[in-house]
């Protein structure tokens, strides 16, 4: 039996399990593949999320169910709701608290971009309406449940514009082709953060029946985010150039992950600032400062590197 249950092994489901690991707490992560990170005391387990009586078999006994799964971004109406059916059928078996990584999608376009915990649900594109059932079907399942919100990734292992557009472009030397406008503040979160924020709000219960944004520093804009990583680590300040709006929605009639990708592109043309004043108020969590996940990410691309050269 295991104390908490991490359902996923991206870079926020890894970073909960080093945490409650170093705590002392027992841990046991489920993915489809039983992947995961090496560390004493936690245990990883083969499984489909979608399988409520294997889940709720692995998840007896605990404390916690931690939702970090990561399905297919292009098959989420398909995938998302059995995966979430089947960790609140285990968390309400095991009497758990069932936490969630969530995103902003559900609040859609915001008049100004400013998003708080208050802000409404008014999503109306396919992956905001899917991440609002998600959440109200945890909500409506009696579970003591809390779902933390955080916006574009960055840290170690992160999928964001940061790993898919900048680094790239900053490695390889090229022109980094942003999807919006690179002159727009634009929040990003630290998966360490989301981590954390996760965690602590798993064990109070003022969190409880709430979505709450995880501690985030202030916006900048992508171009001042590939400034301050390209002066941490010495390269040469990467050219950043807009790419046009239609480029995403034309390959979008032919590419699935195009059409994915071009229904959230509101996001990088607008203002985008999620507001975490009220977690850090009430929990006493502040964000990290950005410097962190930056050299994070490049000694991770460092290892990358010499791996690949051996």
């Amino acid at each position: 039996m295991s104390n908490h249950v991490i359902i996923g092994s991206g870079p926020i489901g890894s970073a909960i399990a080093r945490l409650l690991v170093d705590q002392g707490e027992s841990v046991r992560m489920i993915t489809r593949s039983g992947s995961g990170p090496d560390l004493p005391g936690l245990e990883r387990v083969a499984a489909d999320a979608s399988d409520a009586r294997r889940l709720t078999e692995l998840s007896a006994g605990a404390e916690t169910v931690y939702n970090c799964a990561n399905p297919k971004y292009t098959e989420w109406e398909r995938l998302w709701f059995p995966m979430n059916d089947a960790m609140i059928a285990a968390a309400k078996a095991a009497g758990a608290v069932y936490v969630i990584t969530g995103n902003l999608y559900g609040y859609g376009p915001q008049p100004g971009g400013r998003m708080t915990e208050n802000t409404p649900l008014a999503a109306v594109g396919r992956k905001g309406k899917v991440r609002i059932k998600m959440w109200r079907d945890a909500l409506d399942s009696g579970v003591r449940t809390v779902e933390v919100r955080g916006s574009d990734y960055v840290g170690a292992g992160a999928i964001g514009v940061f790993s898919s557009v900048l680094l790239p472009a900053i490695q390889s030397g090229r022109t980094a082709w942003a999807p919006g406008n690179p002159d727009l503040p634009h929040s990003f979160t630290y998966t360490g953060d989301m981590a954390r924020t996760m965690v602590t709000l798993a064990r109070d219960e003022r969190a409880y029946g709430k979505a709450w944004h995880a501690p985030t520093q202030p916006a900048i804009t992508i171009r001042e985010l590939a400034d301050r990583y390209t002066a941490l680590t010495g390269r040469p300040r990467v050219k950043i150039r807009k790419m046009p709006r239609f480029v995403m929605r034309t390959a979008g009639l032919v590419v699935p992950m195009a059409r994915e990708l071009a229904e959230m592109d509101y996001q990088f043309y607008a203002p985008f600032h999620l507001d975490s004043r009220l977690t850090e108020d009430t929990f006493g969590l502040k964000p990290t400062d950005l410097a962190v996940p930056l050299r994070e990410t490049a000694a991770d691309a460092q290892n990358v590197a010499a791996r690949r050269m051996n």
